[in-house]
């Protein structure tokens, strides 16, 4: 019984987690645009949030959170060697976050409140359903990036980065 229900358990994780066309597309364009020349870019990496209380944010995280996409410095390339890493204590300079359908933007907010608390020196917020990038430079001071604005690219100040929005949503 015990076995089913944990069985169960990871079944609605996952169906819950189900990445969307969208999200996917979206997730692929950053990927291959950022600047992998200035920065060590991963996907779907754990970042180990233990050294913070969880209690002051309104979060059901349990001890890591996993943004879309991490970069870090250059300095931080290879793969990882004897071992790999489960869960990076080291934080990443940007975490970018794509909503996907079942999520809400609430909850990214709040993990956006965790990131900076931790070091994180850039967040971006990437909304698919209507094309737009928010890029935090703190929790209180952002910038909306979309085409329908006259945005042509959506730019993070604080690490130097210029991507084009049309490669990134059409």
């Amino acid at each position: 019984m015990i076995d089913l229900l944990a069985t169960e358990s990871v079944e609605n994780k996952e169906s819950f987690d189900m990445g969307s066309w969208n999200h996917a597309l979206v997730q692929s364009r950053l990927n291959r645009l950022l600047p992998d020349d200035k920065f060590t870019l991963v996907t779907e990496l754990s970042l180990d949030i233990s050294a913070i209380d969880l209690s002051q944010f309104n979060l059901k995280a349990r001890g890591e959170l996993k943004p879309d996409i991490c970069l870090y410095p250059p300095t931080r390339r290879g793969l990882s060697r004897p071992t790999d890493i489960l869960k990076m204590s080291e934080m990443p300079l940007l975490a970018i976050e794509i909503l996907a359908p079942t999520q809400g933007m609430y909850e990214i907010k709040e993990k956006f409140k965790v990131y900076f608390a931790l070091g994180v020196k850039s967040c971006w917020l990437v909304a698919p359903e209507i094309e737009v990038i928010t890029v935090y430079s703190s929790i209180n001071k952002f910038k909306n990036f979309d085409l329908l604005s006259g945005n042509n690219e959506v730019i993070d100040e604080v690490l130097d980065i210029q991507l084009s929005l049309e490669k990134i949503f059409n």
